[in-house]
């Protein structure tokens, strides 16, 4: 039976959103919960706590909300699906690409520990080698106790989200993604975990996800043979303990003598998921209490259950959902979708899981960014500090309520659009990085409703607040509308091109008598701004630790430092380095800089980027040559002509995109003008561009 029959004999299931929306929730869940004590010991984790019931981030004293390889793979990695057209026929080769779009060493989504220490990190190096898909990831090129390592599990929920009821699609997708980094028992513990979620888009019976999963690996497997143990042992024992210790004399980490052996962590999810019997909180209590890989072996349970039992498994027993708070970030080379949230993301993966069954995308109330069609979803707003006694929100039927609790002070809701000073001061294991999603100049538009039981007109402004001395945020808010009870308005905000960058929170803020409320159905915003990005008076000159500004660009190159004087300066050691800022939604544009080469191979500016291997660029080549290209995970030379350069003399680049039309410019004269419609980049950000050497600007400007 193919992948594409089985599509066709399980349409999508009516409630796949909210499953999906729950999925995305468990797997936050679990990997927030689970970090704080990732790799202590059984032993360790019952003598601090005794067992895992609740959040403990603050006993150890770090954040909630981390940016984690798990969470950051999951949902980057998935973007094969959007950035190729092979549907259902997705090759390995085709997600190894996009590994290499997404991540720059030492400074996306992985550990970065080295080669033969850190599966992933190998398999990088093999990719960025020219060693392609599945090569680069088996046992024959990186040894057996290297390809199976936990990595390939802690990747793969994605790619059961978008297959509901489709084991066939979810087993081939979790096949190709694993052999990327992975091979043997590590490639069936991930065909395992993504058979078994997509299955739980429709069966309830944890005996027959488990079942299903395994008609899907060899019997003779280790993988299979563990789960006959641990079923046996399930069925003798009696006490998740009892199985456990015997689980670790027969599978454990000594077996393996490997930093992070699959077999083993995924017993552990066996074990919780046969003890927990479904019910979440005393699953995620087994699997996190049971020590080794906890925060991956946490995020999968999490998002298997979340699937299996719907939005209702966080209503009951502690309150894992409202600590969490829909927020994520996910750090990668592709700054554009830096800050995300689990109800945007969940709405992502039901469109490709449509697309790929044939089906028609959704887009909710317009297309709004934060639209609070998923039930209880917030999108990450949250309470200001500027009146944190003031407000109550509380998510409601398609909205965000905001409720006056004492008269006369403002009650306001924001989110992030950029790195929060919370997230800036703190030391993360995994870089962490954004390019702003919302930006000066641009439309932000709201739809708000006040309540019918309003005792009188309430006054609503949006409002964003950004970064005023690199530490503290400076609040800009729109004129005031006046709504009265009952009353429902469209209100549109266009953000003065003078408040400064980065902008960090937007939202709204409401007043009026104690106990009125205003709802927030949607919001969004549009356009392309117009732009002169250059450091601001205050930036100072730095060499190591960035400032904020200088934080709101993807650095993809080796050395990134400026000033006052020079906004720009660029080192790129070897290879082809790349910097960028703005939108994923930016169409139709044009961008410009003035350039001076201290050393380079090539140098020039980017168009539509959408991470470190898909963009335009107009560029100058060693040689006297200019050339524009098409980098879509491989080069395509558009155009092509002689044109003269001197280093250390400015040159002027200013390039257009206009749909399928790009022209460039160099020192004011125009010397391309092509179509690319075969296959081109819609949208997308803007950078520089810098090959084998150094250069310096002072500004990188966009107009619409």
């Amino acid at each position: 039976m193919t992948s594409r029959y089985y599509a066709a004999m399980n349409p999508i299931p009516e409630d796949y959103s909210d499953r999906v929306y729950a999925g995305v929730l468990g797997k936050l869940i679990g990997v927030y919960l689970g970090r704080p004590f990732e790799g202590w010991s059984y032993e360790a984790i019952s003598a601090r706590w005794g067992e895992i019931n609740c959040y403990v981030h603050e006993d150890q004293k770090v954040p909630l909300i981390v940016s984690d390889d798990d969470i950051s793979g999951t949902f980057t990695f998935i973007r094969a699906l959007l950035d190729h057209d092979s549907g259902r026929e997705i090759s390995s080769r085709e997600i190894g690409q996009t590994w290499l779009n997404y991540m720059a060493e030492h400074k996306h989504i992985l550990s970065w520990s080295g080669m033969g220490r850190s599966t992933e990190h190998t398999a990088y190096l093999r990719l960025a080698a020219g060693i392609e898909a599945p090569e680069s990831g088996s046992i024959a090129l990186n040894g057996k106790a290297v390809a199976e390592e936990i990595g390939a599990q802690i990747f793969i929920d994605g790619w059961a989200m978008v297959s509901p009821k489709q084991p066939e699609q979810a087993a081939r997708f979790a096949r190709e993604a694993s052999l990327v980094s992975h091979d043997g028992e590590a490639v069936h513990g991930a065909v395992m975990i993504a058979v078994m979620e997509s299955l739980a888009f429709g069966e309830n019976d944890i005996d027959l996800l488990i079942d299903g999963g395994l008609k899907f690996i060899p019997a003779d497997s280790e993988i299979s043979r563990m789960i006959a143990d641990l079923r046996r042992w399930h069925r003798e024992d009696g006490d998740w303990r009892v199985t456990l210790n015997k689980l670790r004399g027969q599978w454990g980490y000594e077996r393996y003598g490997t930093g992070c052996p699959m077999v083993s962590n995924h017993a552990i999810i066996i074990l919780a998921l046969l003890y927990g019997q479904g019910d979440f909180d005393r699953s995620m209590m087994i699997v996190n209490t049971s020590g080794y890989d906890t925060d991956c072996n946490a995020g999968n349970l999490g998002c298997l259950l979340g699937i299996r039992n719907g939005l209702g498994t966080f209503r009951t027993g502690y309150d894992w959902r409202t600590p969490v708070n829909d927020r994520m970030v996910l750090p990668s080379a592709d700054g554009h979708w830096g800050m995300m949230d689990a109800a945007g993301m969940a709405q992502i993966l039901v469109n490709i899981g449509r697309k790929l069954a044939g089906q028609s995308p959704v887009h909710p109330k317009g297309g709004a960014r934060y639209n609070f069609v998923l039930p209880g979803s917030t999108h990450g707003f949250a309470p200001t500090e500027l009146c944190p006694r003031a407000t109550k929100l509380e998510p409601v039927d398609g909205g965000l309520r905001l409720r006056m609790l004492v008269d006369g002070l403002r009650c306001d809701a924001e989110v992030a659009t950029f790195l929060t000073p919370d997230m800036l001061n703190y030391e993360e294991a995994y870089w962490l990085s954004s390019n702003p999603a919302l930006y000066p100049g641009q439309t932000l538009c709201a739809r708000v409703l006040a309540a019918e039981s309003n005792a009188a007109p309430m006054q609503v402004r949006l409002m964003v607040r950004t970064y005023k001395d690199g530490e503290t945020l400076e609040l800009y808010d729109s004129p005031d509308w006046t709504l009265a009870p009952g009353e429902a308005k469209n209100i549109e905000w266009m953000i003065p091109e003078n408040v400064p960058m980065p902008v960090a929170t937007a939202g709204l803020s409401v007043a009026g008598p104690e106990g009125s409320a205003m709802v927030l159905d949607s919001m969004t915003w549009h356009g392309v701004p117009s732009l002169n990005l250059t450091a601001p008076p205050q930036t100072g000159v730095w060499w190591r630790k960035m400032p904020v500004w200088a934080r709101s660009f993807t650095s993809l190159v080796d050395h990134y430092y400026g000033g006052n004087t020079v906004s720009f300066s660029l080192m790129q050691n070897r290879g082809r380095g790349l910097l960028h800022t703005g939108s994923g939604e930016w169409e139709d544009y044009c961008v410009s800089a003035g350039i001076n080469p201290m050393l380079a191979k090539e140098f020039g500016i980017a168009a539509r980027v959408q991470g470190l291997t898909r963009y335009y660029a107009l560029l100058l080549r060693a040689g006297g040559k200019a050339v524009l290209v098409r980098m879509k995970h491989q080069e395509t030379v558009l155009a092509e002509t002689d044109f003269a350069w001197e280093f250390r003399k400015v040159v002027v680049f200013r390039m257009e995109v206009k749909g399928i039309r790009i022209r460039g410019w160099i020192d004011g004269r125009e010397i391309f003008d092509v179509n690319d419609p075969v296959d081109g980049l819609t949208r997308g950000g803007i950078g520089f561009v810098i090959t084998e050497g150094g250069i310096k600007a002072q500004c990188l400007s966009l107009t619409p």
